[in-house]
């Protein structure tokens, strides 16, 4: 079997952040950092100690998953750009083991087949012909630098869970927007139309050139740190979706009830298991409702409704 490896460089201060969403993706992480060298190491192993980790840089670490041949490392490095974004790390350099920047940003093609998500959405890619069933709702997907081509779980299970609660003529906010994908869905299931925000100019055009393939136009797509530059002006929205990691969330709970509508549900996503109830704790602590909940993997989506 063929792996990739995905290493991440940082500053060490950051090392902490940086393993955190790594860990997210790969339990098992291959961590570099020599600054602890010089003080623990040299006077017991001083001479048997390559002289190339003697003179690393000891204020720089990395960290690497290795993803099987099976799995879209794309998707994975997309996951990584987006959740470090969000974190607001700027300082970091991600390699590909066998793999330079220009075959990266292609190679994804190999790898995106048509991807059924709950009761009747499926993903399709924009190069390939696919013969939808009566009852299903098809988006064509061409995601380049973007996170969210359906491949990876948080996807899938927000999507399922916009199938499940979304009601038709719903107004909805997508808050860490990605590809597009869940606002575009949620417009094909009628919503009435759908305000999506991300933090990365590459998503937001991305999600704007993927809705307009799509023949969406009740969707509307913008840079924002979270909340801090979404459209009121109509009012607090019907449904939300976020798609993020658990500390986003936690941090946004603060914030999201003047967003929604009394009795309006929102959809948190990218959660592993053992967060999950720090999520829902701090959403309880801010007028929120735990309505529902699922997994895969490590997993975990949760529905919220804004109590009454």
């Amino acid at each position: 079997m063929e792996w990739t490896q995905i290493k991440v460089s940082c500053k060490r201060e950051d090392l902490e952040a940086l393993s955190a969403v790594m860990c997210m993706l790969d339990n098992g992480l291959m961590i570099e950092d020599y600054s602890d060298i010089e003080e623990n190491l040299m006077p017991i192993y001083g001479e048997l100690i390559d002289d190339k980790i003697l003179n690393a840089d000891k204020n720089a670490v990395s960290v690497s998953i290795f993803v099987p041949e099976e799995r879209s490392y794309t998707d994975y490095v997309a996951y990584i750009r987006e959740r470090l974004t969000y974190l607001g790390l700027k300082d970091y350099n991600i390699t590909l083991e066998g793999f330079d920047e220009e075959d990266w940003a292609n190679a994804w093609r190999e790898y995106y087949k048509p991807i059924h998500i709950g009761k009747s959405l499926v993903v399709v890619p924009a190069w390939q012909e696919y013969d939808a069933k009566a009852n299903e709702v098809t988006i064509k997907m061409d995601p380049g630098m973007a996170f969210g081509t359906g491949t990876h779980e948080t996807t899938r299970l927000c999507a399922a869970m916009v199938e499940k609660h979304m009601k038709k003529g719903d107004r909805v906010l997508d808050i860490g927007t990605g590809s597009g994908i869940l606002s575009m869905f949620a417009v094909k299931l009628g919503a009435k139309g759908a305000d999506a925000y991300d933090i990365d100019p590459v998503a937001v055009r991305v999600a704007k050139e993927n809705a307009k393939e799509n023949g969406i136009t009740s969707f509307k797509c913008g840079v924002s740190d979270l909340l801090r530059d979404v459209d009121l002006s109509e009012g607090p929205f019907d449904f939300a979706m976020a798609n993020i990691v658990a500390d986003i969330l936690i941090r946004m709970s603060e914030d999201i009830a003047p967003y929604l509508k009394d009795g309006a549900k929102i959809v948190c996503s990218g959660i592993i298991e053992g967060r999950c109830d720090e999520v829902i704790n701090a959403m309880n602590a801010h007028g929120f409702e735990l309505v529902d909940s699922d997994s895969e993997n490590d997993w975990k989506v949760l529905v919220f409704c804004k109590k009454v």
